[in-house]
């Protein structure tokens, strides 16, 4: 189920949902005829275009439910594996499955979905399919420099074509159209029959081309998950009426002594600020990183409180905005800035002679939390660390 694993299904559940996904895919393959050679076939003869149709059909669906996913902020379209383009083995490739095709009647899939349900001609050509996969890898250092050449890596169409994924949708779709009515007058010619399209399924045919339209539309015309988060967070009256939680870095340092098992120190600073100074056992997460994936464990989950800061007050206060976006956990936010902190703690100012009591007690309980979050560190040195998720695209196709 690709960039759905791990994080909306389990690994484990991933493969009970493959399998039935491929039992489903198998039976819906054999009820649409696709069993058959002589349907196949019939694309290269004109006399059926039942399998550019479906073809097509899932095709699009796929692209536009990619695109809404993706803009509705459900799918993360970074995780999905994209095969990298090799010029000549696409080509040659294509020409040898094309010859395959109109000579054995079946592409691989549909050769699979017609061997299990019996067919003789099936299954000699899925054997034959597994002889010319070992010739290809015992033969592989012969063809590996054709194999491996024009390697254009992950590229997109619309990329190659310079367009937007939006507007390419919309050619895609319209390209679909009208090839599903060009293939029907080629269809009624060269089977010499005039098939006329029902009224009922003439209308069925505008209100699925009419909702493609729509649905791209709104991907190209309403704002993002994204955008409307960052313009929520960026919002000056937002910061201002907002009830943040805050607490002082007096606040902070005794929860961190004395508490720093149920609690999470986050710098929102960029790395090189993070390296040059950083409060006693806080993890650096930039604020561009707060949304990734890899961090949503430390935002989702409800057993420590979050403690942000920066050197910037607006900075900690759309950091603390994002993670109520991003997980349901406990947030609050250091009223000073880093620099203040260190102020405060790592240069302690010994009072003067003729100074209050208050100013000394202040002094004392300073000194102390600074001694004890000196030894903290020095424990905790190896332990403050969480390990981030690791996202990784999942490879598979066709």
């Amino acid at each position: 189920m690709g960039p759905l694993v791990p994080y909306i299904i389990s690994n484990e559940f991933n493969l009970v949902i493959a399998l039935l996904v491929g039992i489903g895919f198998g039976f819906v393959l054999e009820q649409a005829g696709f069993s058959s050679t002589k349907k196949l076939a019939g694309l290269f003869y004109g006399y059926d275009f039942t399998v550019l149709k479906v073809f097509f059909t899932a095709g699009v669906t796929a692209m536009i439910g990619v695109l809404l996913f993706g803009h509705w902020g459900i799918l993360d379209l970074s995780l999905i594996y994209i095969n990298p383009t090799f010029l000549w083995s696409a080509l040659i490739g294509g020409a040898i499955m094309g010859l395959g095709f109109i000579i054995g009647g079946f592409c691989p899939g549909t050769s699979i979905c017609a061997a299990a349900i019996g067919k003789l001609d099936a299954i000699a050509f899925v054997f034959g399919s597994a002889l010319g996969v070992f010739a290809f890898a015992e033969s592989y250092p012969f063809w590996e420099n054709i194999y491996l050449a024009e390697n254009w890596g992950p590229v997109l169409i619309s990329e190659q074509l310079g367009m937007s994924k939006t507007v390419f949708a919309i050619a895609l779709t319209a390209i679909a159209i009208l090839a599903f009515y060009l293939t029907h007058l080629i269809e009624n010619k060269v089977t010499k029959r005039q098939t006329e399209v029902t009224t009922k399924r003439r209308n069925v045919y505008a209100i699925a081309g009419a909702l493609a339209f729509v649905l791209i539309a709104l991907v190209a015309f309403s704002p993002s998950k994204e955008a409307i988060i960052e313009t929520r967070i960026s919002s000056t009256k937002r910061h201002q009426e907002y009830p943040f939680k805050e607490v002082t870095s007096d606040q902070l340092a005794f929860e961190i002594a004395h508490n720093f098992h149920r609690i999470n120190v986050i710098d929102v600073r960029s790395p090189e600020a993070f390296e040059s100074y950083h409060l006693p056992l806080a993890i650096n997460i930039p604020l561009e990183e707060i949304d990734d994936r890899k961090w949503e464990k430390i935002f989702k989950q409800k057993i420590k409180t979050n403690y942000f800061y920066a050197d910037h007050d607006s900075i900690a206060k759309k950091a603390y905005l994002l993670s109520n976006y991003a997980g349901k956990s406990a947030n609050y936010l250091l009223k000073e800035s880093s620099s203040d902190f260190r102020n405060l703690y790592s240069n302690i100012e010994t009072p003067v002679p003729n100074a209050s009591k208050e100013v000394i007690n202040t002094y004392n309980y300073r000194q102390k939390l600074a001694n004890d979050l000196e030894k903290l560190v020095e424990a905790m040195s190896n332990m403050n660390k969480p390990v981030p998720v690791q996202t990784a695209a999942i490879k598979g196709g066709c």
